[in-house]
């Protein structure tokens, strides 16, 4: 872990200022569309050959630069980040905007340098520790040693990128890599949750089902909008119409959620604290996201754990899966950032011997005897 001040990106539009969603309220009213668009219709950070396409123009205007809302804690959330590292302002603004996006930079976050503003269209050439930024076209072709995905709706789709929903989970996120090796190690000794981190392959499910049959843990009812199927009871999913489950994210019944071949799965903070609360073990296969989420929830009462098996067993589950072929290069393509969230996690899974062996390692390392 590096002992200097972290060096720390921030992109601005949707991650300090509202920008798509705002963008979306000139539209509405300029044009008079009805009903009106919300950002739920934005597939993509760009264009994406929809209604909603027409806000693009707006990004370019001073005017609508300078008005942009800030994001309810963006300001609280800066204060605290640079009391914890170098924070700087990543942003690709035209240059007909730049006078402006500068001007309210430094009136709303005054503790940032102004030299720490760094303004134009070429993310891909700033290197730093950490970026945060909601763009996957910024994420995927930064240097940063670790680029952070800021969840948005336009980019719930995509998997295996290192992702928060939240500027809390930024900052704790932050704490992880900054203070690693003096962080206590996870204790579950009165009860706690094992989040199973890896990409689709690795035999995380397999390993869920054998710690809750062989060793008495119990893995949480999740909500989801996938079909149900044969077979499948309320007591394997909360199943959930898109409109519900949009509805109960909003009203934020959701610790974390995340999206598997289109479908959404969501946890509820009632359905941990169920296990968790009367002293079990939940057990549940998550992303890195939902991993962090609920670690930043439950700290030294979490366990993360990065389940490990080779590279082409990997790749040979995902291309056997019922998935469109378009789902199968996006996992395949987003293995190497999977592998790259082993660094974040408490300890590591091999799980080349099968989810029974697997699931041993785990129970034993839980009882001090690994």
């Amino acid at each position: 872990m590096k002992k200097y001040r972290l060096q720390i990106g921030l992109d601005v539009d949707d991650v300090l200022y509202g920008c798509n969603g705002y963008a979306l309220e000139w539209l509405n009213r300029e044009e008079g569309i009805e009903p009106p668009l919300c950002i739920y219709d934005i597939q993509s950070w760009g264009t994406g050959n929809s209604r909603a396409d027409g806000r693009i123009r707006y990004f370019s205007e001073p005017e609508f630069v300078a008005s942009q809302p800030i994001l309810p804690g963006a300001q609280d959330f800066v204060r605290r980040l640079c009391d914890m590292a170098e924070v700087f302002f990543v942003s690709a603004v035209p240059p007909a905007c730049m006078s402006a996006r500068a001007l309210r930079l430094r009136r709303d976050f005054p503790e940032v340098p102004a030299e720490n503003i760094l303004l134009g269209t070429r993310k891909d050439l700033v290197r730093l520790d950490i970026l945060l930024d909601d763009g996957a076209h910024n994420i995927s072709h930064s240097p940063a040693t670790y680029p952070v995905l800021f969840r948005k709706p336009w980019n719930t789709h995509l998997s295996g990128l290192l992702s928060v929903n939240t500027y809390e989970d930024f900052l704790h996120l932050v704490e992880i890599l900054r203070e690693a090796s003096a962080a206590p190690g996870p204790d579950l000794s009165k009860g706690g949750l094992i989040c199973l981190v890896g990409p689709t392959g690795s035999g995380k499910n397999e390993i869920a089902a054998e710690l809750v049959q062989g060793y008495g843990m119990k893995k949480p009812i999740t909500a989801t909008t996938r079909p149900r199927r044969a077979g499948e009871t309320d007591a394997d999913y909360r199943f959930l119409t898109e409109e519900e489950f949009r509805a109960e994210a909003e009203r934020g019944a959701f610790l974390e959620t995340t999206v598997y071949s289109g479908h959404h799965f969501g946890t509820t903070a009632a359905a941990l604290d169920a296990i968790v609360g009367e002293g079990g073990i939940a057990v549940i296969p998550i992303d890195i996201c939902g991993a962090l989420t609920l670690k930043n929830r439950y700290r030294s009462g979490a366990l993360l754990a990065f389940v490990r098996r080779r590279r082409e067993q990997v790749i040979l589950d995902i291309i056997t899966r019922d998935l469109e072929p378009k789902d199968k290069t996006c996992r395949i393509l987003s293995l190497d950032d999977e592998y790259r969230n082993e660094e974040l996690c408490d300890l590591t899974v091999r799980a080349d011997g099968g989810a029974r062996e697997a699931a041993a390692f785990l129970a034993s390392y839980l009882r001090g005897e690994t």
